[in-house]
């Protein structure tokens, strides 16, 4: 229907051949007049210039003009040998042009149409890549291993997840492993399962800590106050690794051709070792600043994120040097690629957020399930994520803070431990029964034991004198066990597990207590002293479930908390697909290359011994 319509005409230069280029003829013009579309233009333009010259020009020179002629009459002439042309062209050349495209539109959808055992789009492909005669199969190449590559990977990735929701299976229960693959264990700081307090036979707490190091993030995360001067640096050192890198990998290449071994991995650590004297110096200036001069460091000194608007100049260097930095977003990059990934990988796993705080100068991210936080209004299918870095300074003042809420926990329940015992020393007295404290006091004391009884026939036994012992501080309090003393790694990096072990000890001794004092459940003083307890209790459980920051690098770290009911655990296994994902996507992971040697090494022998 489109060729009937729009019929092509001839591929050349042509005044007055129909639809040649620069015709004033056109095939398509149907029952259109020209020479009348074309009068009435010029005879407005016409008009307006007549009526231009009536307007200016005085009568007697208006009566001069017209001696020789009409003036409108020439305008006409000279319009109709002109205007009407150069008009006429470029409509027909427009109306040619415009059928033409359309032509050739319709001509490629009848191919397309036509192709059927051709890929919708390959030969646009192809005339992009190259000519018939010219083509480049690299790039098509790259690609398809590419694809490959990424195929591949998520077919491992998906007979892993396999793997372990079928051993989660045959195990019939749930575990650590069910989080974090065996590739990435190394990277779990804390992971605990107990039971919901509300319901703790249906219903289960998860808390699960990652910690990814600084050099295993891809994309290097720095905090919004550090200063332009030491992101600088790290750019350099980042640059020098990077060049080190590629010389070991040059002289490790000409090893190879000459027919020697590779170098080890200690062999690569002692030729880095000659290498680094042509990058750094402490007293060389000119190895020190040969890739960023001296004076751009010193005018940097001390400027931080944001300069004061006063001070700022923007032909100066500082300003300049801070301005080629942000361009690059090397401050926010890093966290903002975290915090881009877990959202990302959330939204692809459907597992849907209805709250999220981004402190982006903080570098902390929080993100909820559900906005509300009142336990007793959210279901028990519900997770929390908290990703946060923290460099050497934050986790000094967070070990700080370890300690000292530590020492007020052991306080507080030893003080609650002194009221409880003077609770049960008052009943004790009152009442007056012996428990294992008063009777070796009356037995070892000195005093005289109580007769037995008497024999048969014979008058009362006189009671024989008990000799006293002496006393002996005991170095051991019955709650735990005594500790040992601390080495230099343990002041370093206080676990404090022993105090802890303590503390919880204590209560349930407390409660027990309470309960052989008080017979009446509703006693006041019962109930001030267990209101209390549980407090302590509760408080303290919620303390010993956070993360003990001594043993935090500085990092990026993943805290996870997971309510999931025990027999469907359908938050823990989509978590559990979030989690591997994300340490995919901002960890370079670990691997210990002289582990995988020997193994490979050992796989090596033993085939040699079996084929023997």
């Amino acid at each position: 229907m489109a060729r009937e319509t729009f019929t092509r005409g001839p591929n050349f230069v042509h005044p007055e051949k129909p639809s040649a280029v620069g015709s004033r003829n056109s095939l398509n013009r149907s029952e259109r007049n020209e020479y009348e579309e074309s009068k009435q233009v010029i005879d407005e333009e016409v008009d307006k210039i007549i009526n231009h010259i009536h307007a200016k020009l005085p009568p007697e020179v208006l009566e001069r003009l017209d001696v020789m002629g009409s003036i409108k009459s020439k305008l006409h002439n000279y319009f109709n040998q002109d205007f009407q042309n150069m008009l006429n062209r470029y409509i027909v050349t427009m109306e040619d042009e415009m059928a033409k495209k359309f032509r050739d539109l319709v001509d490629k959808e009848e191919n397309r149409a036509l192709s059927t055992y051709t890929p919708r789009g390959i030969t646009d492909i192809l005339e992009r890549i190259g000519a018939a005669d010219n083509l480049n199969t690299a790039e098509i190449e790259r690609s398809i291993v590419n694809m490959y590559g990424h195929l591949q990977g998520h077919i491992e990735r998906g007979v892993r997840d396999l793997e372990s929701h079928t051993n989660s299976l045959l195990r019939e229960k749930s575990d650590v492993g069910a989080f974090v693959r065996g590739d990435n264990s190394y990277a779990i700081v804390k992971c605990s399962f107990r039971d919901n307090q509300r319901r703790p036979k249906t219903v289960m707490d998860l808390k699960l800590s990652i910690s990814i190091l600084d050099s295993e993030l891809i994309s290097p995360i720095y905090h919004y106050q550090v200063p332009v001067a030491s992101l600088i640096r790290d750019v350099v050192a980042k640059n020098i690794h990077g060049l080190i890198d590629l010389e070991i990998e040059k002289v490790n290449g000409q090893r190879i051709d000459e027919g020697q071994a590779a170098m080890s991995d200690q062999d690569k650590i002692f030729e880095k070792f000659k290498v680094l004297d042509k990058y750094v110096s402490d007293e060389d200036e000119e190895i020190r600043y040969q890739f960023v001069a001296k004076r751009f460091l010193e005018a940097v000194e001390g400027i931080g994120a944001e300069i004061d608007d006063r001070d700022y100049d923007a032909l100066g260097i500082r300003e300049n040097i801070t301005k080629i930095i942000d361009n690059q977003n090397l401050r926010n990059r890093g966290f903002n690629t975290a915090v881009n990934a877990i959202t990302g990988i959330l939204d692809n796993s459907r597992m849907g957020y209805q709250f999220i705080e981004n402190y982006k100068n903080a570098r902390e991210c929080l993100i909820r399930e559900y906005e509300d936080e009142d336990e007793s209004r959210l279901p028990d299918e519900r997770y929390a994520i908290r990703l946060a870095y923290y460099d050497q300074e934050q986790l000094l003042s967070l070990r700080a803070a370890h300690l000292k809420q530590v020492e007020e926990l052991d306080r507080e329940v030893k003080h609650l431990w002194d009221v409880c015992e003077g609770i049960y020393k008052s009943d004790r007295s009152t009442k007056g029964y012996d428990d294992w404290e008063t009777l070796s006091e009356k037995m070892l004391s000195g005093a005289v034991a109580e007769p037995q009884g008497q024999k048969k026939g014979k008058g009362p036994q006189q009671p024989e004198p008990v000799a006293e012992a002496p006393k002996v501080e005991s170095k051991w309090n019955e709650i735990s066990f005594i500790s040992p003393e601390n080495t230099v790694v343990d002041e370093k990096n206080p676990t404090l597990e022993h105090k802890l072990n303590e503390v919880a000890g204590r209560f349930p001794l407390m409660a027990e207590k309470m309960v052989k004092v008080f017979h009446d459940q509703n006693d006041e003083v019962r109930q001030v002293v267990e209101k209390r307890l549980r407090f302590l209790k509760n408080q303290f459980e919620e303390f010993r479930n956070q993360i003990n920051p001594f043993h935090i690098q500085p990092g990026l770290l993943l805290d996870i908390d997971i309510t999931s009911i025990k027999k469907k655990q359908t938050t823990m296994k989509n978590m559990s697909n979030v989690i591997n994902e994300f340490l995919y996507s901002v960890s370079k992971g670990f691997t210990d290359e002289i582990f995988l040697g020997f193994n490979e090494q050992d796989d090596i022998t033993r085939s040699q011994e079996l084929a023997s």
